[in-house]
């Protein structure tokens, strides 16, 4: 198995430059998620690795060769896609071991490594089996088996999971980090989910318009942020972000009808800066009078409660326990200020 490592990695479309300068460096055995929203780069980055796209500019490396103009067959790597790509006419078995027939590679050693392969994925009930009698997820499972026969130095994945069912993906989000930890391989996974994101990575990127915006564990950066979007982006629910003007206390946060005293280095008074709190940190004051409750969501052993405050701007407050808040309350919202981040309104950068 080998690492990958991207340095001054650009891609351009004729006078269109959709990635800028990209240097990252994935370890050897590291699940390495590329996360962002439509349109930030994270797929052209990933078929720039695979060599399915030329790089414009910068090197590429997997392992201690330089790949950046090798074509796709040769750089060891093997893709999984959002589609099956499976030949209906074939078996699973068949399926699974096609490009090594393609190859030439004897028969025994095919069986072998289907064997394997199926084996890892528990498909051995359906190798005599074609894909229409197969589910989703099934299928998407022959992919993967497809790609471990290769025997490849990384395995890429593109959005693998998101033509699934709700249930699919959390069943194959538990299938693609078994086969993680049983191979040991570098996989680098794309997806627009934070959710798979954060359950599947090492190391997450977080991508905006072709330039990488924060790079680390998943908790570091739902803990750490370094800027609004990321702070915005990893979580779900999603951060609440509260206007509010810097004083020579604190922060005045009109939506709160308060004074916010964040632990860090306040910029100078008058400054409009934005208070970031994840809606655990958020607590419901049901003595208070700011906020009315719009919404509830009750997903069992957490409720979401949605508050609209006198000033108009919305908050999201998670509830557990069992004195939950109704749609139509008037309530009031509470925080610990250790718990708040701080955020420059204009650059969305984070003030620490």
């Amino acid at each position: 198995m080998s690492g990958v490592t991207l340095e001054g990695a650009i891609k351009r479309y004729g006078d269109i430059q959709v990635i800028h300068g990209i240097d990252l460096e994935i370890e050897d055995g590291e699940f390495c998620v590329f996360v962002g929203p439509s349109g930030c780069g994270k797929s052209t980055l990933l078929r720039m690795v695979a060599g399915l796209e030329e790089t414009s500019d910068g090197r590429i490396h997997i392992g201690s060769r330089e790949v950046t103009n090798l074509d796709p067959a040769e750089r060891g790597v093997a893709m999984v896609f959002q589609t099956y790509a499976l030949y209906p006419h074939m078996t699973v078995q068949e399926n699974m071991g096609f490009g090594l027939k393609m190859n030439k590679v004897a028969r025994n050693i095919i069986d072998e490594k289907v064997a394997e392969a199926s084996r890892i994925l528990q498909l051995d009930q359906y190798l005599k089996r074609k894909p229409a009698a197969l589910s989703g997820g099934q299928r998407q499972r022959v992919a993967i088996g497809r790609a471990i026969v290769r025997g490849p130095e990384v395995f890429l994945f593109d959005e693998p999971l998101s033509n699934l069912d709700a249930e699919l993906r959390v069943e194959m989000r538990v299938e693609i980090a078994r086969l993680h930890s049983e191979i040991g391989a570098t996989m680098i996974y794309v997806t627009h989910d934070q959710v798979e994101a954060m359950t599947l990575a090492d190391k997450i990127v977080v991508l905006r318009d072709g330039r990488i915006e924060q790079v680390g564990a998943p908790l570091d950066l739902y803990r750490n942020p370094d800027n609004k979007f990321v702070a915005g982006f990893i979580g779900s629910p999603s951060m609440n972000f509260l206007a509010g003007t810097t004083t020579e206390t604190g922060v005045d946060v009109p939506a709160l009808k308060t004074t916010a005293s964040p632990e860090v280095a306040l910029p100078a008074p008058g400054t409009s800066v934005e208070l970031g709190l994840r809606p655990e940190f958020l607590e419901i004051d049901n003595t208070g009078d700011t906020h009315v409750v719009e919404l509830t969501e009750a997903l069992g052993g957490v409720s979401y409660a949605y508050l609209r405050a006198d000033n108009g701007e919305r908050q999201i407050v998670e509830e557990r326990g069992d004195d939950r808040s109704v749609q139509g309350d008037r309530v009031g919202v509470t925080f610990e200020p250790r718990r708040a981040m701080l955020f420059d309104s204009s650059s969305g950068a984070r003030i620490r």
